[in-house]
């Protein structure tokens, strides 16, 4: 009779005599004599439909799959099914357990993000899910990414919604552990753009450069996207002879001769200059804005 043996397999990353592999583990069941296993690997080809790869059938509770370009690729997003049966009666199976999804390949996490334009840092880390190899190499072992943001709306908005704290990552081999086998971390800021342009979307993207094996230069690991959300800004004056109006409403008048700080950030290095001259002639003093230094 098929039963449940509750196996519960489990994918994980393995570094193996210098090379890739995926790891597929399940649980003995208890109180009984010695199974077989019978390990089906598969990946996803279209959303809904797998794909065989390998068909293991090995007394031990665990089976391996070398990632390489005859097995699968990188990006491809891999499972593995495990029934067991006894050794003298191999037509008695249990029911097939399959484990949860792995993706193999480098990844964003978290995997989309939702921001404001209220100046906040968000941080976003890029890592690979599979040990990175570099047998054979002369350079230090690192993978450099590429970053690029783009744009998802409509072009005519202008430059992409967000900024990047860095433009390239390196990805250092690490022990795999938690599904990360090397990791780096930027920030990710809203671009306040002072324009009612409503909610954008962005998209980042990471390439791999200057990596020789082939498995990894072609590799397109998967982008992330990000929501910014628009949030009205505010504005201050300074104008004619000249009247000024603070970012809270407030209005006064400001009739002196000199260079003076109009507007001062208290949490980062922004202000503004403005010099203010005399323009009244003889019969009025009134001065007004002949020059303006930000930085």
């Amino acid at each position: 009779k098929l039963t449940s043996l509750a196996l519960q397999p489990v994918i994980t990353a393995e570094l193996v005599q210098g090379r890739a592999h995926l790891k597929c583990s399940y649980r003995p069941p208890r109180s009984r004599p010695p199974l077989q296993y019978a390990v089906v690997w598969s990946r996803l080809a279209t959303p809904g439909t797998q794909e065989q790869i390998r068909r293991d059938t090995t007394p031990h509770t665990f089976s391996f799959l070398e990632i390489s370009d005859e097995n699968l690729q990188l990006g491809d997003t891999v499972f593995c099914t495990v029934t067991a049966f006894a050794r003298d009666t191999p037509e008695q199976q249990s029911l097939p357990e399959e484990s949860k999804a792995f993706y193999a390949g480098i990844k964003f996490s978290p995997e989309s993000l939702q921001i404001s334009e209220d100046g906040k840092e968000h941080i976003l880390t890029i890592l690979s899910t599979v040990p990175i190899t570099c047998s054979g190499h002369d350079d230090s072992c690192k993978i450099t990414l590429q970053l690029h943001t783009e744009d998802l709306g409509d072009q005519l908005l202008g430059p992409p919604n967000i900024a990047l704290s860095a433009c390239q990552v390196d990805l250092v081999p690490a022990t795999c552990s938690e599904g990360s086998c090397a990791a780096a971390a930027l920030t990710v800021t809203a671009v306040t753009d002072f324009a009612q342009d409503g909610n954008r979307i962005s998209r980042i993207t990471a390439e791999p450069v200057g990596w020789r094996n082939s498995l990894w230069r072609t590799h397109a690991p998967k982008d992330v996207k990000v929501t910014v959300r628009d949030l009205p800004s505010g504005n201050c004056y300074s104008f004619t002879d000249p009247h000024i109006i603070t970012f809270d409403g407030w209005r006064y008048d400001n009739y002196k001769i000199g260079t003076f700080l109009l507007c001062q950030s208290v949490s980062r290095a922004f202000e503004v200059h403005v010099r203010q001259w005399d323009c009244g002639g003889h019969r009025s003093a009134t001065a007004c804005n002949c020059g303006v230094a930000a930085r």
